[in-house]
Protein backbone atom coordinates (compact mmCIF):
# COMPACT_ATOMS: atom_id res chain seq x y z
CA UNK A 1 0.00 0.00 0.00
CA UNK A 2 2.84 2.36 0.96
CA UNK A 3 4.22 2.01 -2.54
CA UNK A 4 0.69 3.42 -3.99
CA UNK A 5 0.05 5.88 -1.94
CA UNK A 6 3.97 7.44 -2.83
CA UNK A 7 3.05 6.84 -6.44
CA UNK A 8 -0.75 8.40 -5.66
CA UNK A 9 0.85 11.63 -4.01
CA UNK A 10 3.54 11.68 -6.88
CA UNK A 11 0.82 11.72 -9.83
CA UNK A 12 -0.74 14.78 -7.92
CA UNK A 13 2.61 16.71 -7.67
CA UNK A 14 3.06 16.38 -11.32
CA UNK A 15 -0.75 17.31 -11.79
CA UNK A 16 -0.16 20.14 -10.09
CA UNK A 17 3.02 21.07 -11.44
CA UNK A 18 1.48 20.85 -15.11
CA UNK A 19 -1.56 22.80 -13.82
CA UNK A 20 0.91 25.95 -12.57
CA UNK A 21 2.51 25.96 -16.17
CA UNK A 22 -0.86 26.31 -17.64
CA UNK A 23 -1.55 22.82 -18.61
CA UNK A 24 -5.03 21.72 -18.54
CA UNK A 25 -4.54 18.19 -17.11
CA UNK A 26 -6.24 14.97 -16.05
CA UNK A 27 -5.53 11.60 -14.14
CA UNK A 28 -6.75 8.48 -15.79
CA UNK A 29 -9.69 6.63 -13.66
CA UNK A 30 -7.69 3.42 -12.14
CA UNK A 31 -4.16 4.93 -12.15
CA UNK A 32 -1.70 2.61 -10.65
CA UNK A 33 -4.61 -0.47 -10.97
CA UNK A 34 -5.47 -0.91 -14.84
CA UNK A 35 -2.76 -0.76 -17.59
CA UNK A 36 -5.04 0.49 -20.51
CA UNK A 37 -3.82 4.18 -20.46
CA UNK A 38 -1.43 6.35 -18.99
CA UNK A 39 -1.42 7.88 -15.93
CA UNK A 40 -1.77 11.19 -16.46
CA UNK A 41 -2.60 13.68 -19.85
CA UNK A 42 -1.83 16.94 -20.37
CA UNK A 43 -2.59 19.52 -23.02
CA UNK A 44 -1.31 23.51 -23.36
CA UNK A 45 -3.02 24.96 -26.85
CA UNK A 46 -1.95 22.28 -29.73
CA UNK A 47 0.26 20.13 -27.58
CA UNK A 48 -1.01 17.10 -25.57
CA UNK A 49 1.71 14.99 -23.87
CA UNK A 50 0.84 11.54 -22.29
CA UNK A 51 2.95 10.14 -18.87
CA UNK A 52 3.22 6.99 -17.13
CA UNK A 53 4.65 7.79 -14.15
CA UNK A 54 7.12 6.43 -11.26
CA UNK A 55 8.40 7.49 -8.12
CA UNK A 56 11.07 4.93 -7.99
CA UNK A 57 14.45 5.75 -5.82
CA UNK A 58 16.20 2.70 -7.28
CA UNK A 59 18.94 2.78 -9.88
CA UNK A 60 16.64 1.65 -12.89
CA UNK A 61 13.45 2.02 -13.66
CA UNK A 62 11.51 -0.76 -15.67
CA UNK A 63 8.11 -1.06 -17.45
CA UNK A 64 6.72 -4.59 -18.15
CA UNK A 65 6.60 -5.20 -21.60
CA UNK A 66 2.48 -5.12 -21.77
CA UNK A 67 2.35 -2.21 -19.89
CA UNK A 68 4.90 -0.91 -22.62
CA UNK A 69 2.75 -1.81 -25.21
CA UNK A 70 -0.19 -0.08 -24.26
CA UNK A 71 1.93 3.09 -24.17
CA UNK A 72 3.35 2.76 -27.47
CA UNK A 73 -0.68 1.87 -28.90
CA UNK A 74 -1.84 4.86 -26.59
CA UNK A 75 1.19 7.13 -28.12
CA UNK A 76 0.21 5.59 -31.86
CA UNK A 77 -3.26 6.23 -31.61
CA UNK A 78 -3.76 9.43 -30.62
CA UNK A 79 -0.17 11.00 -32.00
CA UNK A 80 0.74 12.63 -28.37
CA UNK A 81 4.15 12.23 -27.30
CA UNK A 82 4.32 9.35 -24.33
CA UNK A 83 6.64 9.69 -22.30
CA UNK A 84 7.68 8.23 -18.58
CA UNK A 85 7.39 10.81 -15.84
CA UNK A 86 9.93 9.66 -13.38
CA UNK A 87 10.45 11.49 -10.32
CA UNK A 88 13.45 10.91 -8.15
CA UNK A 89 14.22 12.14 -5.13
CA UNK A 90 15.88 15.44 -4.29
CA UNK A 91 16.41 15.94 -7.98
CA UNK A 92 12.65 16.43 -9.38
CA UNK A 93 10.80 14.81 -12.42
CA UNK A 94 12.72 13.90 -15.48
CA UNK A 95 10.98 12.54 -18.64
CA UNK A 96 12.39 9.89 -20.68
CA UNK A 97 11.14 9.16 -24.39
CA UNK A 98 9.32 5.64 -25.39
CA UNK A 99 12.47 5.17 -27.81
CA UNK A 100 14.77 6.19 -25.00
CA UNK A 101 13.41 2.49 -23.03
CA UNK A 102 15.77 -0.74 -23.96
CA UNK A 103 13.91 -3.86 -24.09
CA UNK A 104 15.42 -6.48 -21.71
CA UNK A 105 13.87 -10.15 -21.69
CA UNK A 106 11.58 -9.29 -18.17
CA UNK A 107 10.93 -5.54 -19.34
CA UNK A 108 11.50 -2.00 -21.02
CA UNK A 109 14.42 -0.09 -18.62
CA UNK A 110 16.31 3.26 -18.14
CA UNK A 111 18.14 3.58 -15.90
CA UNK A 112 19.07 6.51 -13.52
CA UNK A 113 22.71 7.74 -15.32
CA UNK A 114 20.81 7.39 -18.48
CA UNK A 115 18.00 9.88 -17.43
CA UNK A 116 20.31 12.11 -15.95
CA UNK A 117 22.30 12.10 -19.14
CA UNK A 118 19.19 13.02 -20.88
CA UNK A 119 18.41 15.19 -18.38
CA UNK A 120 14.97 16.07 -20.02
CA UNK A 121 13.32 18.40 -17.17
CA UNK A 122 10.06 20.26 -17.20
CA UNK A 123 11.10 23.04 -19.69
CA UNK A 124 11.21 20.72 -22.48
CA UNK A 125 7.20 20.50 -22.31
CA UNK A 126 6.02 23.65 -24.15
CA UNK A 127 2.40 24.37 -25.52
CA UNK A 128 2.18 25.58 -29.19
Amino acid sequence: MHRYIKGARSERELINTLYGKDYSVMRSAGSGVNSLSPDIIAFKGCKGFAFECKAWDNGRLAIEHEKFDVLKKWESNTGMETMIAWRMSGKGWFFIKLSEMKRTEKAYSVTKNVALKINRRMDYLPGC
